[in-house]
């Protein structure tokens, strides 16, 4: 009986299908965004561009990191550049991962605002300014609407304090003489 269920065959009716724009969406992209991909991660320079030490580690992750020399420094030869890496207690997770620094930062210096770091950087600064430009738009709007409107006060005439201050003395004088016979 079971495998009789197992052999027929699975249909979607068109309308259950989920659109394709709805399968952007969901994962939080868009078509547009699509289009304007990042280009590709680098690759790391050849091993006969390296120069691989390994030293003893420091700073916190115990007895472990002290002892042993898990973390990875990597030289690129022809530039000079320097990368260590010491972010796991495994040597060879220490290697791919200074290895893809290296690869990051010969890339910056080979290519500059054109390096993928750069593109990426540029790309999250102009979300933040987004962000901040709309909260800045939200306050604004929130302070405007809580402002009081100016019809009520242009009905009521201005009071003025000094002339208010001087009738009530002129009041106060005309009963003490009214007092007095």
């Amino acid at each position: 009986m079971f495998r009789l269920a197992a052999s027929l065959p699975r249909t979607i009716h068109p309308a259950a299908a989920p659109a394709p724009t709805l399968i952007l969406h969901r994962f939080g992209t868009t078509a547009s965004s699509l289009s304007k991909s990042l280009p590709a991660r680098p690759k790391p320079p050849p091993d006969s561009e390296i120069d691989e030490s390994f030293l003893k580690g420091s700073g916190p992750g115990g007895q472990k990191i002290n002892k042993t020399n898990s973390a990875v420094q990597l030289k690129h030869l022809p530039t000079g550049i320097v990368v260590k890496s010491q972010a796991t207690r495994s040597r060879s997770q220490n290697r791919k991962h200074a290895r893809e620094l290296l690869a990051q930062k010969v890339d910056d210096l080979l290519h500059g605002d054109q390096s993928r770091s750069a593109i990426v950087g540029e790309v999250k600064r102009k979300r933040a300014a987004s962000a901040a430009k709309k909260s800045r738009r939200k306050y604004r709007q929130l302070q405007d609407s809580e402002r009081p409107s100016n019809t009520d006060s242009a009905e009521e005439p201005p009071v003025d304090v000094g002339t208010q201050h001087d009738a009530t003395q002129s009041m106060e004088s005309d009963s003490k003489s009214k007092d007095k016979p």
